[in-house]
Parts: structure tokens; C-alpha cells; sequence
């Protein structure tokens, strides 16, 4: 017999759900007879590409990886001493298991849904209270996403809190010692705002200027000495000014914390707690202020509430400071953490607690000391005084210095070289006593000096600090219980394993969350990102060492410049929100340069995402809102008014594709037309990209500038809420005003200055997306975005018969997700949160609630979900409308009914006794598959109100501490 071979191994066909019989029969139930033929019903002709992608063939997995690793094999893991806010660190295997390579964890949503994300809440907590102790600060939030932006939210909350005689000013002093990449972020975020920066030596700072309103120190300093701020802290605070300080997490475990010092801001990386350098991400930046800044603190907070049972639970805490709800009057667009690295910091310190903590943090103070009394032997002068890890270290000449560098890279040794002559040398948690001999035999081989300094064996067993008084850390931090109990790995996995049990993730079902695409994170893809060749590079290493990120940079840009049909792409963004405002950055600077400054109108449409109008505003744009029609689309009558009204002032216009409402608008290309008539440029929103790849792209429909959500679109995992990627592609003609960096030249003269504190920003997550690219090929992706579209019409065909779906193109059909519109049960007293809360009961998160049309369901399937999930969603939807019958019908009480008490957790139904109107069965076992995959919500529905009337982010200190069992190493 003779039989047809095929590939066993085509990874597209174990991404998308659907297999060739699923198809048809999804086919037929929305009625039509090919996939084709939905696609021609679905996405106007007019914008359709002409010819195929254009991109490499699609590899299997093995393929990939054998290949990968070879790309990866380009760079040089050497010992890095550089510092500047990255450091090596050592990620305990437990949490790297359990947390970091486990998609429990990685492939989960941002905590919208409280009830059924009790553990990363938790783990989030945990965090802030870390933050919080260590800084000595009353609040911190669930992370930033770096030190450098950070500090720039810093800068902006002061600046939108000044008051009295500093209420008009608008200088802001920057230590010349904060680090260049935050000094680069401040000098971007700035500009628009208003702010003009005065950069210079903290002890000579006039302070009486009343043009400042604030200031931001570096603790320790960018060349490592250590300077005690109270008192100019004191100063400012006379004079009417605000601080902030950017420090070093785990030099807070020796050090005065700042908020002792009186600080109002605390910022930095948490990055030195266990989470990767990663050649500059992705890392949880961690802020932290006074209690009074607690309604425009930035970002978000988890907070502690009750559930209608009386029992402790957390949620996300007043979310009306957030961007999504305050939008143009918004002060930060912030609208991701860094979830995922905020918990492993977090986890790192539950896991070692303040002894271990303390530990790391004197080991590698004594290793400096160890290192310093070598160098002052070998001759070399070292100009820090006072140092926690970093010593400035001077050569006899820039000759010097030139072959110390040389001959520590042959060596695999990176310092820091400033100056002529200057070396720094930032030891770290993974410096050992065989580092120090090694760069102390680059030293002594340079000077020609004697090795015997190198006879060193192990560390004194006790360790001398010899900083002043006021910088030697006396106050207790980590308190609680939860960093006390789980130092064992048996108690720490068992720990993480609870919290991991009381969420829902993709491991779980589907999350049909329209708007956020949470598609398959293929482990495939996700293998290199801990590879050491791709987790343990500086990001400012020599870029010999660095040839494997530069071929995946190139490679991936250019795939990424196919995709969008543009001409340049940057990955510097490191969330959406930071790709809106870099494209609207790019713009600005490129109306500057034609001498059109004064372009400074953002038109919006209604429909927009929150974090449009706050980006246009944080780019000193004024937002002009332009109408949406009855079908939800742009009213172009209104757009071409307002653009030619504003013609001498329009900017730009933000505007998503497909819209919003899940619809390919038609007059798309009319509208992006009128912009460039009226001397604007069209910014496109790329959340929707997932349904654009390979059937349109942003520049066919005539866009200018679109960020992608790397972490929607091309697979990268939501992570809980982050991390994130958000590159930018431009046209041609805005290619030069792409982002640049100060620490590492990127070769555009033109450049805005840096938008993340990192040069390819959160660059160790980018293989997921290469590999993403590489295994589809460009059918592959085509055929991705084709299926996604099919999932969404079959889901639509399934339930337009019990919910009225919002909006639909002209020919019936929706795009990748559609608007479940669900005002109508208002009648019965059934609110859209009810619906929400009651898909817990059945296992499934809810879709994206009350956006962009208050009381609906936004619901995005992907192309990842098979038939057999997508129906299982279908029937449980059914049913839930069915049980909105019954109210609508008498049979069940408006207010006590198993929408209105959803969810109902394993307490609830255990009670001797059952009280509701309906049976326990009805509330936990409503459909028979739930026997056997119930995920049980382990809080019942939260009080929101109540957590924002009684604020606590932190976890609460133990009553009574023992404090012999956190006793250290003799302090002389």
C-alpha cells in the first residue's frame, strides 16, 4: 500500500484550536461554506494585502530550537561587573520551576476578576509590603516597569502636586549622580510636560530657587558612594520642594532606608531579587511614597477587603486614579506591572526572609572591602569613601585603564569605564571569593605589580561596616510572618502551590478577554528566555559580546517591519502604554522638526482606549474627542470637521484597527486620508493587531505609527498583568526620531531620548515572539488571524439568539472578538458584574467587562481555543442566560439568586445549613463537567467599596516577633 507522508511536526497545527473537521462545522454553523469566503464577508477588499507575507519558511520546534541555540551561542556570558541598576543575581530553582517556567503563573490575566486571583493578589502583597519595608516609605504599588520610568512618574507626580510658593514652578534638580538612562527617561518626560531639568551636584544645589518644585537623588550613587540626603532632604522640604530618591533594594538591608531620611518618593529595581539581568528586562520597578500621595499614586495598588462573607480577601484598590477611568485628565498611562517579576522578587524575599536577606547584602559588602584591600595593595587608588558593592577605582592614566579593559575581556570580565580613567566594579549576590582573586590578577597583571594579594581564602567571620552612624540601617524590616515561615524548600513550594491554586489561568479554560488576546504561550517558545546566553547579559556589555541579540534584534524587526508593511521598528517600549507615548514622542519630534512645533491636537475617538487620551496628554497634546456613530464606528463627518477645524494645530489622530467594537471599518482609509490632508500623522493602537497579520497591515490602511502588544498579538504571556512589550513601527520619514538611549549609541542622530530604561528594552522576553514568528511563517500567522476571526463568528453565530450582539460589520459579521450587549437584563436586576462573577462557578474567567460600552461582555476567543472549548464557553453562557430567565420570569428572587450570590466557594456550600432559594447543586455543579475540573473560587464576591473606604496594602506586622531569630553576622 502506498500512503501520502506528511510532517509530524507543524507547530501551526498545535497553535490554532481547530482542527480541518472543527473548521467546517464552525463554517457551517455561521453559514458560509469556506474560510475564504468568511474573510471576504469579514474585511473590506479595499484594505486587503495584495501578495503574502514575506518571511522565512515556518521551522517545527526542534528545528527552532537547534537553531536558536545557535543564534544564542553568539553571545559571551561574561562576568559582569558594571552595575548601573543591573546586577547578577541568583534565582532560587524552586521559583524558577514553580513560578517563572510555570504557566500557572505566566499565562494568567491581570487580576480584574479579584475572586478567582487570590493567589497573585497575594504574592502582589507580599511585594508591597517588601517595598515598603525596605524603603521605610506608607505605600508602595504592584511595580512600575522600571527604575528609569520610575523615576520619571516620580518627577510627575510632584509635578502635578505642587503647592504654595513652588505651585507655579517648573524646574526639577536631578543629581548629576542618578543613573544616565533614568537622567535620559527624565530628560523625554519632561520636555512635554513643561519641565525643564537642572541636572548638577546635590551639595551644591540651590535650593531656595522657587523655580524648583522637586529633586531626585541616587542612593548609593552612580559611581557607588554612599552620601547621607536627610539633610538636604530636610532643606528642600523647607523651601516647599518634594524628593525622591532611587535606591538600591538590597543596599536597603544595610542602609538608613530613605523614608527614614524623609523622602517623599522611593524608586529603583527590584531586579536584584532573583529575577534575571536579561540584557535589561523585563523588570519589576518598584515606587514607593508617603500615605499622602496615595490617590495619584501611579500604577496599581492591591489592597486588602472583605468578601460578602465577612472573610479577608484582596483586589486591585482605587481604580479611579487609573488611566482606563480618568483618561485625558489622567497624570500617568500606566496600564500594566510587571506581575510576573514583581511576584519572583517578591517570592525571592518570602523564600530567604530578612536573615538571608541581610546575609546577601553583607556578603557582598565584605567582598568590596576584600576587593578594595587588594586594589589599595596593587597600588590603585579607590575615591569612594563610603560604598556598599561598588568601587570607583582609578587608574594611573587613560592607558591604563585601556588595558585593564582589555585584559579583563580577555579574561571574561566587564567593568565600568568612565571618565579617562575611571573603573567601576560592581560586585553582586553571584560574586564569590574566586571572583575577587580574578579581578584582582587582572589588576596585579596590568601594574606589573605582585600577586600576593591574591592569597585570600574565605571571608572574616565578622564583617566591619564603616559608614557613618546616620547611614547604618537600625530599624527591623520583613516583620511578617509570611517572610519568616518559608525558608525551607518544601514550604516555600508548598506556599507558592497554594497561591497558584486559587487563580485561573489558561492552564485552566479559556480567557476570552476581548481587547487582551490571550492566546497559546507555546513552551516552545518560551525555552530560551532562561537560557544563560539570553537570562545573564548586561545590558550594557561590549556589543562583541552580543552578536546572538543583535541577529535576533535584526531578525525580529525586520519580520516585524513585514508584518506592519513599515519601514523601521523599535523594541525599546517595554509595555503598550510606553509604545503610545514613544509613537506620539516620534511624532512630536518629527513636527518639530519641520518647524511645526506648534502641532499639538490629538484627535480620539470616543471609543478609545483609556490609556489614548493619557498618553496624548502626558505628550503635552491637547485631545480633541471625535464621535462615534450609531454603529459604533468613527462618525467621519465629525472627524473631517475637527480635522480641518484644528488643520493649523492636528498632530495626530489615535485610532484603533479593527475598531474597538470588533468592527473593520470601512471608510478607514478616508479617515487616515483626511488626517494627512489636514498636516497630521495617524498613530494606530495595535491591541487589535491579532486580526490584521497577513490580511492587512497598519501602513496598507495608511497608519504612520503603530505599537504592537508583543504580549497579545505575538504571544508573549500576560504573566498575571505583566510583563509586557509594546515596540513601535514607523514610516520611512520617521525612522531617524526612533528612540535612542545614553548609555549605548544606537545610531540615530535624531533620536528622542530613551523611553525604558534598558537599550532594546524587556529584550530577554523577545525570543518568545521570534520563535512565535519563526514556527508559523508567514502562512502560518495569515492563517492564526484567519482562525481568530472564524472563533469569534462561530461564537457569535452560537449566541447572537441569547445576547444581542453591539456592533457587526456590514455584511453581519464581527472581527477577532465582539460585544455581547447585556443592559437589557438590567430589568431583572442583572447587572453585566453578576455575569462576570457567575462564570466563575463554571470555571471560566469573564471577558472584558463595561468596555468600551458600560453593561456588555467584549469577547475575544484567539485562534489558540479548539471547538471543544469554544462550545463548552457557548453552553455555559446558555445557560447562565437561561438562569437570567428564570428571574426575568418570577422563578428566582431578584436579590438572593445564583447570579446575584456568584461566586460560591467550597465555605459557602458546606454549611449545615442551606438557606438560599436554590439548590447547592445549582451553585457549584450547574453544568455535569464541573464534577470532574471544578476550579473553586476560594473568596466570595469582594466589597470594593470597602477596601477603598479602609486602605491596606500591606500585610500586616506579627504581634509579637522574635527578634533573636533574625540575628546576623557581629557588626563592629
Amino acid at each position: 500500500m502506498i500512503f501520502k507522508t506528511k510532517p509530524a511536526d507543524v507547530f501551526k497545527e498545535r497553535h490554532n484550536g481547530p482542527d480541518k473537521e472543527q473548521m467546517q462545522d464552525m463554517l457551517r454553523t455561521i453559514g458560509v461554506d469556506t474560510l475564504d469566503q468568511l474573510i471576504e464577508e469579514t474585511v473590506p477588499a479595499a484594505i486587503r494585502l495584495k501578495k503574502p507575507l514575506n518571511l522565512p519558511a515556518a521551522l517545527s520546534e526542534r528545528d527552532f530550537l537547534n537553531k536558536f541555540s545557535q543564534i544564542a551561542k553568539q553571545n559571551k556570558v561574561y562576568k559582569s561587573y558594571i552595575g548601573l541598576g543591573y546586577n547578577d543575581t541568583i534565582l532560587p530553582p524552586v521559583i524558577l520551576r514553580n513560578i517563572m517556567e510555570n504557566p500557572g503563573w505566566y499565562t494568567a490575566y491581570t487580576p480584574y476578576q479579584a475572586e478567582i486571583a487570590q493567589g497573585r493578589l497575594e504574592a502582589l502583597i507580599n511585594y508591597q509590603t517588601m517595598v515598603m519595608d525596605l524603603t521605610g516609605m506608607e505605600i508602595a504599588n504592584a511595580s512600575l516597569l522600571d527604575e528609569g520610568t520610575a523615576a520619571a512618574e516620580a518627577m510627575a507626580m510632584f509635578f502635578s502636586q505642587r503647592k504654595g510658593s513652588r505651585k507655579s514652578a517648573t524646574r526639577f534638580f536631578v543629581s548629576e549622580q542618578v543613573l544616565p538612562q533614568t537622567i535620559d527617561i527624565l530628560n523625554l518626560r519632561a520636555t512635554p510636560l513643561g519641565i525643564e531639568l537642572v541636572i548638577g551636584d546635590h551639595r551644591e544645589a540651590n535650593l531656595e530657587d522657587e523655580t524648583l518644585f522637586g529633586a531626585i537623588v541616587q542612593y548609593p550613587a552612580a559611581d557607588g558612594a554612599i552620601f547621607d540626603y536627610t539633610d538636604f532632604i530636610a532643606k528642600a522640604h523647607e523651601q516647599g520642594m518634594m524628593v525622591a530618591v532611587a535606591a538600591d533594594i538590597l543596599s536597603l538591608t544595610l542602609l538608613t532606608p530613605p523614608g527614614e531620611m524623609g523622602a517623599d518618593a522611593v524608586v529603583g529595581t527590584t531586579q536584584r531579587f532573583g529575577v534575571p539581568m536579561g540584557f535589561g528586562g523585563p523588570h519589576a520597578g518598584y515606587f514607593a511614597t508617603r500615605d499622602t500621595f496615595k490617590r495619584v499614586i501611579p500604577g496599581r495598588i492591591i489592597g486588602l477587603s472583605v468578601d460578602a462573607d465577612g472573610n479577608k480577601a484582596y483586589r486591585m484598590a482605587l481604580q479611579t486614579r487609573e488611566q482606563h477611568i480618568r483618561r485625558e485628565k489622567a497624570t500617568s498611562n500606566i496600564c500594566t506591572a510587571q506581575v510576573l517579576l514583581a511576584v519572583i522578587a517578591g517570592m525571592y524575599a518570602v523564600y530567604h526572609g530578612p536573615r538571608r536577606l541581610k546575609y546577601i547584602g553583607l556578603n557582598t559588602h565584605a567582598l568590596a572591602q576584600q576587593l578594595e584591600s587588594g586594589l589599595k595593595a596593587l597600588g590603585f587608588t579607590q575615591q569612594n569613601e563610603q560604598y556598599f558593592d561598588t568601587l570607583n577605582t582609578v587608574a594611573e592614566s587613560a592607558d591604563m585603564a585601556q588595558a585593564i579593559r582589555q585584559e579583563a575581556e580577555a579574561a571574561g570580565i566587564n567593568f565600568r569605564y568612565f571618565g579617562e580613567k575611571n573603573i567601576g566594579i560592581s560586585l553582586h549576590q553571584n560574586t564569590d571569593l574566586q571572583d575577587i582573586k580574578a579581578i584582582l590578577a587582572v589588576f596585579a597583571k596590568v601594574s606589573g605589580k605582585s600577586a600576593d594579594v591574591l592569597s585570600i581564602n574565605e571571608l572574616p567571620e565578622e564583617t566591619e561596616i564603616t559608614w557613618a552612624d546616620g547611614l547604618i540601617r537600625k530599624s527591623e524590616y520583613l516583620t511578617h510572618e509570611v517572610f519568616n515561615e518559608h525558608h525551607s524548600e518544601h514550604e516555600i513550594l508548598r506556599y507558592m502551590k497554594r497561591l497558584e491554586n486559587k487563580d485561573i489561568s489558561l492552564v485552566h479554560s479559556m480567557i476570552s478577554l476581548g481587547s487582551c488576546t490571550m492566546k497559546l504561550n507555546a513552551t516552545a517558545e518560551m525555552i530560551p528566555v532562561t537560557w544563560p546566553e539570553i537570562g545573564q547579559l548586561h545590558p550594557f556589555a561590549p556589543a562583541s559580546q552580543t552578536q546572538g541579540y543583535k541577529q535576533i534584534f535584526t531578525d525580529l524587526e525586520a519580520w516585524l517591519c513585514e508584518v506592519t508593511g513599515f519601514d523601521g521598528v523599535s523594541l525599546q517600549p517595554n509595555s503598550g502604554a510606553q509604545g503610545e507615548y514613544a509613537g506620539l514622542m516620534v511624532i512630536r519630534a518629527y513636527h518639530e522638526s519641520r518647524g511645526e512645533g506648534h502641532r499639538n491636537i490629538s484627535l480620539i475617538p470616543s471609543s478609545a482606549h483609556g490609556t489614548n487620551p493619557a498618553s496624548a496628554v502626558m505628550a503635552g497634546m491637547k485631545v480633541v474627542i471625535v464621535k462615534c456613530d450609531e454603529k459604533g464606528n468613527i462618525d467621519v463627518a465629525d472627524l473631517r470637521a475637527k480635522a480641518e477645524q484644528y488643520k493649523n494645530e492636528l498632530s495626530c489622530l489615535m485610532v484603533t484597527y479593527p475598531s474597538t467594537h470588533g468592527v473593520y471599518e470601512e471608510s478607514i482609509i478616508e479617515i487616515c486620508q483626511i488626517i494627512h490632508d489636514n498636516g497630521g500623522r495617524v498613530y494606530m493602537d495595535g491591541a487589535n493587531m491579532n486580526a490584521q497579520v497577513g490580511l492587512t497591515s497598519p501602513a496598507t490602511i495608511g497608519a504612520d505609527v503603530c505599537h504592537l502588544n508583543l504580549h497579545k498579538t505575538f504571544c508573549i504571556p500576560h504573566g498575571g498583568g505583566g510583563p509586557g512589550v509594546g515596540p513601535i513601527g514607523v514610516v520611512a520619514d520617521l525612522v531617524p526620531f526612533l528612540p535612542g538611549h545614553a548609555v549605548v549609541d544606537l545610531g540615530r542622530k535624531d533620536a528622542i531620548p530613551a523611553v525604558s530604561a534598558a537599550p532594546w528594552g524587556s529584550a530577554s522576553i523577545l525570543p518568545i515572539s521570534y520563535a512565535y514568528i519563526a514556527m508559523m511563517g508567514g502562512d502560518g500567522l495569515t492563517e492564526a488571524t484567519k482562525i481568530a476571526i472564524l472563533n469569534a463568528n462561530y461564537i457569535k453565530a452560537r449566541l447572537e439568539k441569547h445576547y444581542p450582539v453591539l456592533y457587526v460589520g456590514k455584511n453581519g459579521r464581527c472581527a477577532h472578538e465582539m460585544i455581547l450587549d447585556c443592559r437589557e437584563f438590567k430589568k431583572a436586576g442583572v447587572e453585566v458584574e453578576d455575569i462576570a462573577k457567575r462564570l466563575m462557578d463554571y470555571g471560566f474567567h469573564a471577558p472584558t467587562v463595561s468596555f468600551p460600552v458600560a453593561g456588555t461582555l467584549m469577547v475575544e476567543p484567539t485562534e489558540s481555543e479548539a471547538q471543544e472549548e469554544l462550545d463548552r464557553f457557548c453552553e455555559v453562557m446558555i445557560s447562565i442566560r437561561e438562569e437570567i430567565r428564570e428571574i426575568e420570569a418570577g422563578k428566582a428572587d431578584q436579590k438572593n439568586n445564583v447570579l446575584k450570590n456568584a461566586p460560591h466557594t467550597a465555605k459557602v456550600v458546606m454549611v449545615e445549613n442551606w438557606d438560599r432559594p436554590y439548590t447547592r447543586e445549582k451553585a457549584v455543579f450547574p453544568m455535569p463537567y464541573l464534577r470532574d475540573i471544578k476550579v473553586w473560587p476560594t473568596v466570595s464576591r469582594i466589597d470594593s467599596a470597602y477596601g477603598d473606604r479602609n486602605l491596606v496594602c500591606s500585610c500586616a506586622p506579627i504581634e509579637a516577633y522574635n527578634e533573636n531569630d533574625n540575628e546576623m553576622v557581629a557588626i563592629g
